[in-house]
């Protein structure tokens, strides 16, 4: 069966062909009954856009590629990025846009997100998760528009973002243990060259002050995994603390399988508060107090970002969303 053609559309319409080719690149200036009769045939014939030849005359490809600087693993292991993709997806179709996912957790994937960034394949960047120093970032600055879900360590002022408030966040779950009578507070923190790693243990020590020793600090890499390894360190260095602030759910639920081993009870020995808010706050033994970032504005923010750029606005400023403390029986 011959596949439909923009011809077909143009005589189905009874309009020009090159009334067709205006409407399908984004032109304005096409009359209301004239995009009715259009997308009705469109809908009779069953033409479909030929996204290729399109890209040669619009300069634009139809896709953004959102870059996860992280193991591939993590993609996986963490709820929020489920989040971010899942709002991603939904904004780029209204758009009729599509996502292409990158993971860059090594030197080999840096390189080729570069090769297909520079190489023309995606209309914008969609960063998530980078760190400090990170030679992708730098590479992607002179390429389509970027813009970060957090912002981006360095490069602040150069590539827009949407994040949670998380020295707030930090501080609402400090001041929580301290209003509670908490004595002895220690802290999990992110990886210390992302801002979550940074600025939620700024904000910890803000509440602390001299309190916050190095002592009752330990550094997780927002996995599973090394939320039990800190708390361990933790438990071993302190034995004492009464309470802990772990700068992720995902991190939390390790250090409470440590305590668990340990024998100290939750929230009577220890009391144990995460930030996030995710699914796994509500899965783990028990329920984890925690601190709710607004993972769906800040992506939707994030896009709004990117729209924006591609529409042709020359700046954009960064947009910070606040934090919640959410209670439940784990603190």
């Amino acid at each position: 069966m011959k596949r439909p053609t923009i011809h077909d559309v143009a005589a189905a319409a009874g309009v020009s062909r090159g009334t067709v080719s205006r409407l399908l690149n984004g032109d304005k200036y096409v009359s209301p009954a004239a995009r009715v009769a259009i997308e009705r045939a469109i809908s009779e014939t069953g033409y479909v856009v030929n996204r290729a030849a399109r890209s040669l005359v619009t300069q634009r490809t139809g896709s953004v590629a959102m870059v996860l600087s992280e193991p591939h693993q993590k993609l996986f292991e963490d709820p929020n990025y489920s989040t971010l993709i899942r709002v991603a997806i939904r904004m780029l179709a209204e758009r009729d846009m599509s996502l292409v996912m990158m993971l860059a957790g090594d030197e080999g994937d840096r390189e080729r997100v570069v090769r297909y960034v520079r190489g023309g394949h995606a209309d914008g960047v969609l960063l998530v998760s980078t760190h400090a120093g990170d030679p992708l970032v730098e590479a992607l600055t002179s390429g389509p528009p970027a813009v970060s879900c957090g912002a981006v360590i360095g490069h602040e002022n150069v590539i827009p973002y949407a994040a949670a408030d998380e020295r707030l966040g930090a501080r609402q779950m400090t001041e929580y243990f301290v209003s509670q009578g908490r004595k002895r507070i220690a802290m999990i923190t992110g990886p210390m060259d992302t801002p979550g790693g940074i600025q939620r243990l700024e904000g910890f020590a803000e509440v602390l002050g001299r309190k916050a020793t190095t002592k009752l600090i330990a550094h997780g890499d927002w996995t599973q995994a090394s939320g039990e390894r800190a708390m361990a360190e933790l438990l071993n260095r302190a034995p004492d603390i009464d309470a802990v602030f772990v700068a992720s759910d995902l991190m939390a639920s390790g250090a409470l399988a440590t305590l668990r081993a340990a024998g100290r009870r939750v929230p009577d020995d220890v009391a144990v508060g995460g930030f996030d808010d995710s699914s796994v706050a509500l899965s783990t033994h028990p329920p984890l107090t925690t601190i709710r970032q607004p993972l769906a504005e800040m992506a939707q923010e994030t896009i709004r970002l990117l729209f924006a750029l591609l529409d042709g606005a020359k700046h954009v400023d960064p947009v910070i969303l606040p934090t919640e403390l959410v209670v439940r029986e784990s603190a």
